[in-house]
This record gives C-alpha cells, sequence and structure tokens, in this order.
C-alpha cells in the first residue's frame, strides 16, 4: 500500500467561476487541499501542487505568477499546471511553467480547457465559449486527476 500523497490546488478564478469550477472536480478526485494563492501558508508540506487560473493577456493570472516568483526551492517537487481560456495555446502556460521550474519544480502535466469568456469586446456580442467548461469539460478534468493520482 502506497503511502498517501498531500495534494494542493492553488487556483484564482475571477470572472465567471470557470477555473473554480475545473479546480474543485480535480481536487475532489485528488482530495486536495483548495486555496487562493492570497492564502497560502505552508506550500513545502504538499508533494503535489497545481497550479491554475484562467488566461489573462496570454498568460495565467498576476497573482499565481507573483506567487511563484516568492516560492522558495521545491527542490524536484511535483507540480501540474491548468488553465481554463477563451482559446487554447499550449504557449499560454509558458511563463508560469517556466517560474515554477527556476524554483527547480518537476511539471508532470498540464491541463488546458476552454471557459466561458466575455470579456473585452466580447461582452459586446454575448461572449465566447457559452455554456463552458461543460460536462465533458469536466470528465476530462477528472480525468486528468485520475492520471495525476497514478503518477
Amino acid at each position: 500500500m502506497g503511502t498517501k500523497v498531500k495534494t494542493l490546488i492553488i487556483c484564482k478564478s475571477i470572472h465567471n467561476g470557470n477555473t473554480e469550477r475545473i479546480a474543485k472536480k480535480m481536487a475532489k478526485i485528488l482530495n486536495a487541499d483548495l486555496i487562493e494563492p492570497e492564502e497560502l501558508n505552508n506550500i513545502m508540506e504538499y508533494d503535489l501542487i497545481g497550479f491554475g487560473s484562467g488566461i489573462y493577456n496570454s498568460k495565467h493570472h498576476q497573482s499565481l505568477l507573483d506567487l511563484a516568483d516568492k516560492l522558495p526551492d521545491f527542490k524536484e517537487k511535483k507540480v501540474f499546471v491548468f488553465s481554463t481560456s477563451g482559446v487554447i495555446q499550449k504557449r499560454f502556460h509558458r511563463s508560469l511553467k517556466g517560474k515554477l521550474e527556476e524554483k527547480n519544480a518537476v511539471i508532470v502535466d498540464e491541463f488546458f480547457c476552454k471557459g466561458f469568456n466575455k470579456n473585452s469586446v466580447l461582452k459586446y456580442i454575448g461572449g465566447m465559449n457559452k455554456g463552458r467548461p461543460n460536462e465533458d469539460d469536466l470528465k476530462k478534468a477528472e480525468d486528468f486527476a485520475k492520471k495525476m493520482k497514478e503518477k
């Protein structure tokens, strides 16, 4: 019988709750503590840490990027990165992943999902990706979390 992995998910979800819905699904599967970046206490007590938010100007929320700058050396600690956004592009994760790698984190995987977006000019046309994340997206988040459990 393996040792229990203590998991933390740090999530910033501010507009439509898209990323929070994904994070809650993952947290349930991983039996993880779920907090916002401002609530972080002792990150080093966790074995696996997820970092996620919506995407703003092609990168994660500034509070996550600021947090990553302040983190201690992770000494090969396992992390995963996730996001929701109007469009899916792997490059959106580069900034946060780079900061985590500078702290010697091992990025085991990443998850992307479309999210309802009604920012900027999109609010005038009713937004894009209405209804996302949907049940299929939530199932994919669940499957991703199950895969994280196995890693």
